[in-house]
């Protein structure tokens, strides 16, 4: 099921109606929680046994972590080092044993475990991570452990962004748990406009955007480098449009419902470097992964080398975590060397009190440029695809040209809409909110919804990050 169906919008608004009609704060959190596992079981019942089973090991494991805190730090360190290894185990199973069976079987010529097809879970990697957040921050001191199974649950299973996140961290999602947020006018005004923004950035932009990607990355071969240089640009477009459509599409859903999913991308593309980059882009698991894999490791605590190899390490993982393929080990790689040669530069930068116009523009394409390169890694279905792009790319090859229009008209309208927030609203993007105790902004939201019916594409419409 996803947000773009006749089934979503039923089981969206029965949720709804049943919240407005029962209105304590337990009964509507059964209400999320049933409607949960509706939305996850629609795609594949059986591992919804596999959510649950998870919850319950968390919800019990953390309560554990919290018992022996206080007068047996040993033991909590080590409940806790178990529980986060019986979810990553479970993660690590599903998402990667296929991976680590065929790598070995390239080396030996042998696979004992051909015959064994495992299903990837939808959604897994997102809820594995909040998770972990949890039962963390509960080692942490920075969150209690929850004695309701309902709230625990409901956090690592709220639908809105149970699929592709974004990854949202126990202290800021849990506390909201404590309340009962109120169902507002106000909130779903904002929340729709918030979604109906995701959807166009979805159905019109980055779906039709797919088009000319697909077409020149299952055939790189047959294009000329002009051709794959727009394929390129269109999937650092398509990316962008179609995560953020699906964040933003989550952050609608859930702001009618009453809750805060926080902001997941502000305008990643006017970064002036990929520290900056990794601020704006996926905020939710930049920050976990900040927060519990690169300080985890050691952070910058132990001396520059040991902060330059974490760094490495973080991104290398981070990579991995997209997919269990070495073109995103690579895709990680690429950008923790990145990140290790701008924290280098700060080392040796003589502080200046004044940076140019010129040099900031220098700074963002370049920083664009390079994050487009990387992304020909993260679309091609394998290494020796990617640098068969690469070269034909580079050495301006010749073959079909193909100029798609959509290309050169997004790419115009994002670059107006970036140019825009960068001088009105201080590098921040901003959500759309038309005021509707008014009639033209009624009239311009209506019309909106129409134009996006009539320009979405009627192609495949599956979300890139689902398979993640």
């Amino acid at each position: 099921m996803t947000f773009l169906t006749v089934a979503f919008f039923i089981l969206f608004v029965i949720t709804l109606g049943l919240m407005l009609l029962f209105r304590g704060q337990t009964a509507r959190q059964f209400i999320l929680l049933a409607a949960s596992y509706v939305f996850y079981a629609y795609w594949d019942v059986r591992f919804l046994f596999l959510l649950i089973f998870q919850a319950l090991v968390v919800y019990t494991g953390s309560l554990l972590v919290e018992k022996f805190r206080f007068g047996k730090p040993g033991l909590a360190k080590a409940a806790m080092g178990i529980l986060v290894g019986i979810i990553l185990g479970l993660l690590g199973f599903f998402k990667y044993f296929r991976f680590f069976t065929e790598s070995i079987s390239a080396i030996t010529g042998e696979n004992a475990f051909s015959a064994l097809h495992i299903i990837l879970p939808v959604g897994i990697s997102f809820y594995t991570f909040q998770s972990i957040s949890y039962v963390v921050d509960v080692y942490r001191q920075k969150t209690e452990a929850r004695k309701s199974f309902l709230k625990v649950s409901l956090y690592i299973s709220f639908f809105p962004q149970l699929m592709s996140g974004p990854v949202v961290r126990s202290t800021h999602f849990l506390p909201q748990l404590d309340t009962n947020p109120a169902i507002t006018w106000a909130n779903f005004e904002k929340g729709c406009q918030i979604f109906l923004m995701g959807a166009v950035k979805k159905v019109v932009i980055a779906d039709r955007l797919s088009v000319c990607v697909n077409a020149i990355y299952d055939a790189p071969a047959a294009y000329s480098g002009a051709s794959i240089l727009g394929a390129v640009i269109a999937y650092s477009l398509q990316i962008y449009c179609d995560f953020s459509g699906y964040s933003d599409m989550a952050i609608g859903v859930a702001r009618v419902l009453g809750y805060d999913l926080g902001r997941n991308f502000n305008l990643p593309y006017l970064s002036r470097n990929l520290t900056e980059f990794w601020k704006r882009w996926h905020i939710s698991l930049s920050a976990w992964l900040q927060e519990y894999l690169y300080i985890s490791l050691g952070g910058n605590r132990k001396g520059k080398m040991r902060t330059y190899v974490n760094l490495m390490l973080t991104m290398i993982l981070g990579g991995l975590w997209h997919g269990a393929s070495w073109n995103f080990v690579i895709w990680g790689a690429l950008h923790g060397a990145a990140l290790v040669v701008h924290k280098l530069f700060l080392t040796y930068k003589k502080p200046k009190t004044t940076t140019t116009g010129v040099k900031t523009l220098l700074s963002i394409v370049g920083t664009y440029a390079f994050v487009s390169f990387c992304w020909i890694f993260f679309r091609a279905d394998s290494f020796e695809t990617a640098w068969l792009i690469i070269s034909r790319m580079f050495t301006w090859a010749d073959g079909i040209s193909y100029t798609y229009v959509y290309t050169v008209l997004f790419a115009l309208a994002l670059l107006l809409i970036h140019i825009y927030c960068y001088f009105k609203t201080n590098k921040e993007g901003t959500y759309i909110h038309l005021d509707w105790n008014k009639f033209l902004p009624k009239v311009l939201f209506i019309l909106a919804i129409l134009l996006t019916a009539a320009f979405a594409y009627q192609g495949n419409q599956a979300f890139i990050y689902f398979q993640f």
